[in-house]
Order: C-alpha cells, then structure tokens, then sequence
C-alpha cells in the first residue's frame, strides 16, 4: 500500500515542482532583465524593432488587397515566426539545462522590455525643467516622444510626459511581463510586443491624428492587428490600472478609471490606454488628455481629476510606476511561494 501510495502520488509531487520552477525561474528572469536594462540598455532593441517593421511593412506591400482576410493571414504570417522561434529555442534550452532556459528568457525580456527608456526620459526632463532649461526639456521630449515640442509650456511638456510615460510603461513593461507570465517561456512577452509593433505599423507609421485619413482599404487590412491587440490588452491594461489604484490614492482612481477609460479614443490606444492613463491620473490626483498643441484630428477628452500637471507632480509618476512594478514583483513571488507551499 505505502509503496502503490508513493508511486501515485510522485507524479503530483513532480508537476507541482515543475510549476514552482517555473514561477520562480520567471520572477529570476524578470528582475535580471530589469538589472540589465537599468545598467545599460539593449543597444540593438531600436534595430530589431526596426528589422521587424520592415518585415510587415513588405508583408502589407504583398499582401494588402483590401481586405480583413488578407490582413488576417498577413497578422499570421508577421506574428507567428517569431513567436514560434523563441518558443521553440527556450524549450530546447530548458530541455538541456534549466540555467540556459533562464538565460535565454532574460535575454528575450532585456531586448523587449523598455523601462529604461521611459524612467531615463523623464529623468531628463526633470533635469532640465529644474534648472529651468524650458528649451532642453523641450528637446528631450520631442526626442523621446518623436512629434513636434516647440512652444510647449513646463506644464504641457510635463503632462505630456506623464501621458507617455505612463503609457510607455504599460505597452513596454506591464503587458510583457504579463504576457511573460502567462504563456510558456519568451513566448507571450514576444507575441505581445510584435502585435503591438505591427498594430501601429499597419495604422501606416502615422500619429493618432493622421489615423482618420487612411484609406478604407488599409483599414480594414490592418483590422485583425487591431483586434488581436485589443484582445491581448484587456486583462494587463485592468491589471495595471488596478495596480496604480492599489498603490496611489485608491477612491480617485478607481472613479476615473471607472467613469473616464472608455471615453479615450481608439485613435490614441482605446480603452486599454484610456484605463491606465485614467487610473493613473486618478491616483495622482492630476488631470490629463485635453487637447494636445500642434496636434489634430481625434479630439482627447480630459481625465482624470484635481489639478493641472505641474513639474513637481513628473517625479511622482515615475514613483507610481516603480511602486505598481515592485507590487507586480511581489505578487509573482508570493504566487510561486504558494505554489510551493501547495
């Protein structure tokens, strides 16, 4: 009986070891990830994103006829190779050694993960808005945000900042790691990235104002990118959103988020981008959106709530990111603490 007993049971011990690994090599791989980008970002992540464009912008040319279903099998074709390779390269990493499957998934995540990018911007602006450099802040925005920053007042430049930042850090941070989570190995975190790469690339390269005036048959082409990221947004964006309420002021932003996210434009990312940047402003006790200088077309309703952003308010975001951050952390380390406990 002790020894039939025994032999049922090894499996479950086996699976529940496995599962716990694999939580707690994910964690690892995170916070390497992190480490590494902090220390130095990933040099070459500028030309993969680039090398990758290309490739979907060749598949529109072959492709675009017009319609969904040609969009549908272009999306295919665009998504399915790389996600597919990483997946196939960390099962066969994992399969010789646990460490190379660990070293290949922080490897993937420090080529996809853009923290950096955003704390480092914003850090520039701050900079430059305390010594009063008005002309260097400027800069540093059109530089990071790439659209037209001449006669922005230090109000504008910092809300704008905010807006950015905040959506930075969910499309580039909160939904990878997600995504990361979830699916087995890189899989998810790549799936993730190269959607919402060629969900903008399929809007034609354009900003949000210039959406409006593509042809219809681009449109509808570049429909199913859409969809696919809409639904691979619905449970991170929330997740973040809550996640921002948990660890700034709660009540106001659970109202915005609650009242405000589903009147954000799908133009500027719908009501994915609409319920972080709402829940964000929210807990920051700010107002964003509004009409954006030197933009046109999608009007953007204000959100939020209290008062205008001013400078003060820019490293107060950044701190509300890195708290949500850290709560996400926590959270997967007490998942893989109760995997092992079980």
């Amino acid at each position: 009986m002790t020894r039939a007993y025994a032999n049922a049971i090894a499996p479950t011990r086996t699976e529940g070891f496995d599962a716990t690994r694999r939580i707690a090599m994910t964690l690892l791989a995170i916070v390497i990830a992190l480490a590494l980008e902090q220390w130095r970002s990933f040099e070459w992540r500028v030309s993969v994103e680039h090398a990758f464009v290309a490739y979907a912008g060749a598949l529109e040319r072959r492709l675009n006829g017009g319609t969904l279903g040609q969009g549908v099998v272009a999306a295919i074709l665009a998504i399915a190779p790389p996600v597919i390779v990483a997946a196939a390269i960390f099962f066969w990493l994992d399969r010789v050694h646990p460490f190379l499957g660990l070293v290949f998934d922080a490897l993937v995540l420090y080529a996809l993960m853009g923290f950096r990018r955003f704390s480092h911007a914003v850090s520039a602006i701050i900079s430059a808005l305390k010594s009063a450099d008005i002309a260097g802040a400027r800069r540093a925005l059109a530089s990071w945000d790439g659209s037209v920053a001449v006669d922005l007042s230090s109000q504008e430049i910092a809300r704008i900042a905010i807006e950015r930042g905040l959506a930075d850090a969910y499309r580039q941070v909160f939904a990878v790691m997600f995504w990361f989570v979830v699916l087995p190995g890189p899989a998810g975190a790549v799936l993730y990235r190269a959607s919402a790469l060629l969900a903008l690339e399929w809007k034609g390269g354009l900003q949000a104002s210039d959406v409006a005036a593509l042809p219809r048959s681009f449109a509808l082409f570049g429909r199913a990118a859409q969809i696919l990221l809409r639904i691979l947004d619905w449970i991170p964006s929330r997740l973040t959103a809550l996640s921002f309420a948990a660890v700034g002021d709660f009540e106001d932003a659970a109202f915005c988020w609650r009242t405000q996210a589903t009147t954000w434009p799908d133009a500027y990312g719908g009501d994915a981008i609409g319920a972080v940047l709402a829940s964000g402003a929210g807990a920051l006790g700010v107002q964003l959106g509004g009409a954006r200088p030197g933009h046109v077309g999608a009007s953007r309703p204000e959100i939020g709530i209290g008062d205008v952003v001013e400078p003060e308010v820019l490293p107060s975001g950044v701190g509300l990111v890195w708290r949500a951050l850290l709560l996400w952390l926590l959270l997967v380390f007490l998942l893989s603490l109760a995997n092992w406990a079980g």
